[in-house]
């Protein structure tokens, strides 16, 4: 299969196009140069101080923001809490604790060109607090992430991002990966709860 259509970065014109659509859905978007500026834009927006978590994400990775967040000492970063407890004592406090983060940090796999978001997950841990329960969500999105409608979205996430997730796992565990949910976010409806930063560059899957 070609996944030139999956991995290739936006035109400007589409990046401010999708800007502009995503505001249409009262969702705050940004446009940024590269990683370092989008990990800039994240810290900024978050307090010192504050209580944040985020989702297992390539693009994270790629800007060195989940770094930053779990090292910095800036925060009271979840993912620090929960990894000290025990899951097979401890899962109704860590699934409690996870759930309805003040800050939310993720990305997507997909956005439509006219501001549909796409998410998929195994373990769909992250689905409630980006749809709701997660006080503000910010997500990074690298701009070949952009397809043309739905379809084209669900084929980017099963056709590309699963094969990558699957094989990935694979390193890890004897099982692989799945799709478990997919959310898909049309529309926001608290004013200033979800941002999404547009990096121009290819960051991410």
């Amino acid at each position: 299969m070609d996944t030139d259509i999956f991995t290739t970065p936006a035109t400007e014109e589409a990046l401010q196009n999708l800007a502009a659509r995503l505001k249409e859905r009262n969702i705050e978007a940004t446009i940024v140069a590269d990683e370092d500026s989008a990990r800039a834009l994240v810290i900024e927006k978050i307090p010192i101080g504050a209580e944040v978590h985020f989702a297992r994400s390539k693009t994270l990775q790629d800007t060195g923001i989940s770094d930053f967040i779990l090292n910095s000492g800036q925060y009271d970063a979840l993912r620090n809490r929960y990894l000290k407890m025990d899951r097979q004592t401890e899962e109704r406090e860590i699934r409690k604790l996870v759930a309805g983060p003040d800050y939310m940090l993720g990305s997507v796999n997909a956005v439509t060109q006219d501001g549909v978001l796409v998410a998929a997950s195994a373990s769909a841990s992250q689905v409630g607090p980006y749809a709701y329960t997660a006080g503000k969500v910010i997500l990074v999105v690298g701009s070949q992430k952009i397809v043309p409608d739905l379809e084209a979205a669900l084929r980017r996430i099963r056709d590309y991002v699963l094969p990558w997730e699957d094989a990935q796992v694979r390193l890890r565990k004897s099982t692989g990966s799945f799709v478990g949910k997919i959310l898909i976010i049309e529309r926001e409806r608290t004013t200033g709860r979800m941002e999404v930063i547009l990096v121009r560059k290819v960051v991410g899957i």
